[in-house]
Formats: C-alpha cells, sequence, structure tokens
C-alpha cells in the first residue's frame, strides 16, 4: 500500500472516530425523551427510544474505542468533521422515528390524537425514512420545517425528542463533546470548536469555554421555561396546567435553540390568543442574540454591551424598523385580517430564524413575501447565536466596507483610513480580508437559494407561486422553518433531499460541506502551488 493511501486511511479513522464520540452523546440523549415516554405511558415510544439508544451507542462506542487514530486534526480535517459529524447525528438521530412508527399499533397511534379532532396520527408518515431524515435534520439543524402535518398526534415523547434535538443542536454537538470528552490535545480542541461555533475563545481553555456556552445556553432555556411558565397561566388561568408546562418547557427549548417545532397544531396560532405572541416575541429575540454577548453581560457584568455590541444592536432595530415595514405592506395588501398582529410576530420569527407561525403565509401577496425573505429570512439574527441565515454581523460588514470603498476616493494619497467596527479597529488589509470573507460566503449563500429555489419550481406542487418557492427555499437554508405550504410529506422526494441538504449546510455555513466533499473526492492532501 502506498503511502498516499495510508494518509487517506489514517484522515478517514480520525473522522470516524470523532464521529463515534458525537454517536455517543447522541445515544445518552435518547434516555431523556425515553423516561418522558414512560411518564406520558407511551411504552411504544420508550421502547423505540430504548432500541434506538443501544444501535446508536453501540455504534459510537465501536467507532470511538475500537478505531485507534494517530493522525491529529488539522484546519481542513476539523471542518470535514463537522460537516460529516453533524450528516451522521441527523441519519442516526431519524432511527426512533422509524422504529417508533413500525412498532406502534395504529389503534394506539390514533390515541394520540386529541378528542374531538378527526385526523389520522402523524407518526405513520415516519415509517417512510427519509421522512424521518428530513425531519430529524430539520430538528438537530434548528430548522422546523416538518413532515409531522399534525404535530399532537405523534405522541408526546417524540414531541419532547424533537424539542431536545434542537436543544442540543443549537448549542452544538461538537462544543457538547469538547466540555465533556477528552480530546487528544488542546490544538485539536480549538480547531474542532472553531469548526462549528464564531471560535470565539471565552476561557482560558477550549474546555471551559465549551463548558461556559452550555451553562448560558442552558441558563436562558430555564428562565424561558419559567417565563413562558409564568405567563401562560396569567394569560390562560383556563389551559390546564399540566399542558401549560409541558408546553413551556418544549418551547423554551426550541426558542432558545431557534428551532421552532411547537407542542401545538397550528404553532403559536395554538393558543388563540394576541397576548401569546406577544408573550413569545422575547423568547425568540434571546435566543437570536450571540453567546459571547451574554458571556460578556453574565460572567463580565459589561452592561454597556447592550447598547455598545453592534449586532444586539442591529438585531433589536431591524426586529422594530422589519416589523414596522412589513406590517405595511400587509396592510396594503388587505389580504390579512390583523396586519399589525401578524407582520410583527411574523417578522420576528423569521429575522430569529425561529420559525413559529401565526400566519397563513402562502396566502400573502409578493410584495410582503419577497420582504420577509430577503429582509430578514436571509439576514438572520447574530453570530454566535443558534441562528441561520447570513448572519447580521456580515451584512453590516458588507455595508460598512461599501462607505469605507466610496470614502476611500476621498483621501490624500499619503493616508491610511483605520476602520471601527464592532469595537475594533480594522486597517485597510484586515477589513478588505474581512470583507472578501463576508462577500464570498454572501454569494455563495444566494447562489444555493437561487438553485434551490429553481428546483422547488420545478418540483412543487399546483397553485404555489415563484414567490413561494423562493421563501420555501430561503426558509430551508437559513433554517427558518417557516413555510408557505410546499413542505409536507406528499412534496416531490428531490425537493425532500434537496431540503435536506439545504438544513445540513445552513446549519454549518456551507464551507464544512465543501471541504467534506473535497476531502472524499480528492482527499485531504495539501494543494502544492
Amino acid at each position: 500500500m502506498d503511502l498516499l493511501s495510508n494518509k487517506r486511511i489514517n484522515t478517514f479513522q480520525m473522522l470516524l472516530k470523532q464521529i463515534g464520540g458525537l454517536q455517543i452523546l447522541l445515544g445518552f440523549m435518547l434516555w431523556v425523551p425515553l423516561i418522558v415516554s414512560l411518564l406520558y405511558r407511551e411504552f411504544y415510544s420508550a421502547l423505540g427510544f430504548s432500541i434506538s439508544s443501544l444501535i446508536i451507542l453501540g455504534t459510537g462506542y465501536y467507532l470511538h474505542k475500537n478505531i485507534q487514530s494517530v493522525v491529529e486534526p488539522l484546519n481542513r480535517h476539523a471542518l470535514a468533521i463537522a460537516a460529516l459529524g453533524w450528516l451522521s447525528i441527523a441519519l442516526m438521530g431519524a432511527i426512533p422515528f422509524v422504529i417508533i412508527a413500525y412498532i406502534t399499533p395504529a389503534d394506539v397511534a390514533q390515541q394520540f390524537v386529541p378528542a374531538g379532532a378527526d385526523y389520522p396520527s402523524s407518526l405513520m408518515y415516519f415509517k417512510n425514512p427519509l421522512h424521518a431524515c428530513f425531519e430529524s435534520m430539520s430538528a438537530y439543524t434548528t430548522t422546523g420545517l416538518t413532515m409531522s402535518v399534525h404535530e399532537p398526534s405523534i405522541g408526546k415523547g417524540l414531541l419532547f425528542y424533537r424539542s431536545l434535538a434542537q436543544l442540543f443542536g443549537g448549542a452544538g454537538f461538537i462544543v457538547l463533546s469538547l466540555a465533556f470528552l477528552t480530546q487528544s490535545s488542546s490544538k485539536a480542541a480549538a480547531l474542532l470548536y472553531g469548526s462549528e461555533s464564531s471560535g470565539e475563545r471565552l476561557q482560558p481553555t477550549i474546555k471551559e469555554t465549551a463548558r461556559s456556552i452550555w451553562k448560558i445556553y442552558l441558563g436562558l432555556t430555564l428562565f424561558s421555561t419559567i417565563y413562558l411558565i409564568v405567563g401562560t397561566s396569567v394569560i390562560l388561568p383556563d389551559y390546564p396546567l399540566v399542558d401549560t408546562i409541558f408546553d413551556s418547557i418544549n418551547h423554551a427549548m426550541t426558542a432558545q435553540s431557534t428551532g421552532g417545532f411547537s407542542t401545538l397544531d397550528d404553532s403559536i396560532a395554538g393558543y388563540h390568543s394576541r397576548q401569546m405572541e406577544i408573550l413569545y416575541l422575547l423568547p425568540m429575540i434571546l435566543g437570536a442574540l450571540s453567546i459571547p454577548f451574554y458571556f460578556r453581560v453574565i460572567y463580565e457584568k459589561q452592561w454597556s454591551q447592550f447598547w455598545k455590541n453592534t449586532q444586539t444592536r442591529g438585531v433589536i432595530l431591524a426586529c422594530i424598523f422589519g416589523s414596522f415595514i412589513l406590517t405595511l405592506l400587509l396592510w396594503e395588501s388587505g389580504i390579512v385580517s390583523d396586519p399589525i398582529r401578524e407582520g410583527v410576530f411574523q417578522y420576528v420569527s423569521a429575522l430569529t430564524t425561529t420559525g413559529w407561525q401565526t400566519s397563513n403565509i402562502g396566502s400573502w401577496d409578493s410584495s410582503s413575501i419577497v420582504f420577509i425573505v430577503m429582509g430578514a429570512m436571509i439576514i438572520g439574527g447574530a453570530a454566535g447565536a443558534t441562528v441561520g441565515g447570513i448572519k447580521i454581523i456580515r451584512i453590516q460588514l458588507i455595508l460598512k466596507g461599501l462607505f469605507w470603498h466610496v470614502n476611500s476616493y476621498f483621501l490624500s494619497p499619503n493616508s491610511i483610513q483605520v476602520t471601527n467596527f464592532n469595537q475594533k479597529r480594522l486597517l485597510p488589509e484586515q477589513i478588505n480580508k474581512e470583507l472578501a470573507s463576508a462577500a464570498t460566503f454572501t454569494f455563495v449563500y444566494l447562489l444555493m437559494v437561487f438553485i434551490s429555489a429553481l428546483i422547488t419550481a420545478q418540483f412543487m406542487g399546483e397553485g404555489y407561486t415563484m414567490a413561494d418557492a423562493l421563501f420555501e427555499s430561503a426558509s430551508a437554508q437559513g433554517t427558518v422553518g417557516l413555510s408557505s405550504g410546499i413542505t409536507d410529506p406528499g412534496m416531490s422526494p428531490v425537493l425532500e433531499i434537496t431540503y435536506i441538504i439545504q438544513m445540513w449546510a445552513g446549519r454549518l455555513e456551507i464551507i464544512p460541506l465543501l471541504v467534506l466533499f473535497r476531502t472524499i473526492l480528492k482527499g485531504s492532501k495539501p494543494v502544492i502551488n
């Protein structure tokens, strides 16, 4: 065997070993919805989670413990690990959906349907492995598009599993593995951390940084849980307390992860309450702000970050002005009955990429759809949060760079223009580098949305417009989860696979996927100029 083949084998052994560690974490995570299933006496679901956990733990243990890797990850390896790791999480995470759908008798599944409803249980859709993979990818990438046509009809155990998957997916399995699994070196840990998160080190070591991220993340989730329990109890005093607690826990997890899965059949619209929609605005905005911002406020007591942090200020201002513009557009269209209520909630939901829905967006006019796509879904919230989209920091940087370039024509030949951005002073070389990176990513991102929109237009059902195709494509790519109605179990498999790839790419910001494909096709050997 030649040296090149040896290197390629060693590289893939290293990738598989790292993926094994992620699978071990996933296997243990399934114990939580297993317990929830037992609490609600959903014994077939509990059995399904037990079998799935054994399969995933066994696979992960074999890969992590039995594969001996002598290769230390380099930057390109870390990106490939992130891409392949997330794909493996989504594929293995689909196992519980398939097993539970097959082992649950039809009459038992029908008992999950709420009293008075006459629709069949959506659990049966997951007998199709592609639907299960779609649901799992949507969960772990915190997208929120769903094959569960009627969410309550899949059972409490699977509802909780979907929400928990979004919670874990939001902060990231690689960050979780860095917090609790031993890495071979601090350099390897740093590279893996940068492949999935913002790359900003908050503590002296990567392990401490990862643990701080999870402490903040879970702390915010706990705050939202209590906030929603209290708020729901006050606004809807007749709503059953057990349901209030279950809904609030699930919605707090999917809000902090900006995932948007709901326990209700019509998302937050299921409450039929304007006050409840107002209540849910805060958790969405909290999820769209960056973890480094929270770290500086909570750990370092830098209260000035509320108005000095570029991204935080940008997200809040965008929510205010974007909601106002969308409201005006909906008002002008005359299509919706309450443009202020629907415009504010749907804009915040789209910008934060949470994806909770209170409006029939498929009935909107083209102007409103194009605005929410271009002015919210494609932008997204803060980098370092759990949001999708291009991220507001890149939009701000591109706009700053535009003014910087225009002003540069009015400088004297010997002047050096220093630019202040995001509490940093950037020299011309630095801002050019940042601009090139932001512009390249934005171009690739928009190109992928455009190609997907063309595919959607080709395979979507009758009655939809090109604006609907653009909306659905941007929703999948931005891990938003809002839908114009195109996404459902009857959609074309080609379209379903396209959205699965988009959700995967959107969660990892595309580049890791390109690195993985290059590694598979050409190996990880460095290019020699």
